[in-house]
């Protein structure tokens, strides 16, 4: 027993010098890279593993790019996307970014995602946590949720759109966590991967058209999402991917005045990374 014992201690003693003994994930992380954003991260969007980073787990303002967590947080918890709905009077008149959505006015909540996503509209933000959470209180604790259940622990909103709020905040980390977790519904990819989308507009005798802010659709190739954000506070923010060859890159970075050209780089890294 005792050789057998021994036999074991030498066996684990060996494996610690081979480099067989468990690996801790925090010291496992990569370095940071050069980058002028404040904070970025980007994973691998097919698994979710962290290539790059900067600051990635820093408390920052995300802007509009909360908006991702809002439109996965609608999509798994509303079912009739086609049903028009009545704008809430909560959302008429909302600041910043906007549809102008009117009292009265009809919108199916598949609307509502295409004008949350391609026009961050605020208002629109603001007429789906209504519609599916009851209430903007109610719908921000189910983005809490979404977001811890994408692994994003290191984030708190308190509302839909991303406008200041000293207690709304997340990391490039997380926000690539929850794009991750949302980029699994084909819906929220066909959603963020739209250069233009057209409905009917009440009580007027054209369409709404929703031409999307992303350049990256445009700029990129493979490009196809995911959501730009800006205030004063937050600096400009994206979250963007792309695809090649069957191959997905998700990229965030926070507060970067040349948010196209770094993440559009930071992605060719990537890209170039996985063709050696």
């Amino acid at each position: 027993m005792k050789k057998f014992i021994a036999g074991i201690l030498c066996i684990m003693c060996a494996a610690l010098f081979c480099g067989f003994a468990p690996v801790n994930a925090e010291l496992a992380r990569p370095a940071d890279v050069a980058c002028s954003a404040r904070a970025m991260a980007l994973v691998d969007g097919d698994t979710g593993e962290l290539l790059y980073c900067k600051n990635c787990d820093k408390r920052m303002e995300p802007a509009s790019t909360t908006k991702i967590c809002t439109a996965i947080t609608v999509l798994e918890n509303q079912t009739l996307l086609d049903l028009p709905m009545p704008i809430p009077d909560e959302a008429v008149g909302v600041e910043g970014s906007s549809l102008y959505l009117q009292k009265g006015e009809m919108l199916t909540v598949r609307d509502l995602l295409y004008g949350l996503m391609l026009q961050s509209g605020n208002d629109c933000a603001v007429a789906l946590a209504v519609i599916v959470g009851g209430s903007v209180d109610g719908f921000v604790a189910m983005m809490n949720e979404t977001a811890q259940k994408a692994g994003a622990t290191n984030t708190n909103f308190v509302n839909p759109h991303g406008l200041h709020h000293d207690e709304h905040y997340t990391t490039a980390y997380d926000l690539c966590k929850i794009s991750y977790y949302a980029m699994q519904n084909e819906l929220f990819r066909e959603i963020v991967a739209t250069k233009q989308h057209r409905t009917p507009y009440h009580g007027h005798d054209y369409d709404r058209n929703f031409p999307n802010k992303n350049k990256i659709l445009y700029n990129y190739e493979g490009g196809n999402g995911i959501k730009t954000g800006y205030t004063k506070k937050s600096g400009r923010c994206l979250v963007s991917s792309a695809t090649r060859n069957g191959k997905t890159y998700i990229c965030t970075v926070l507060d970067c005045y040349d948010m196209w050209e770094e993440s559009m780089r930071l992605l060719d890294k990537a890209f170039t990374r996985k063709s050696n």
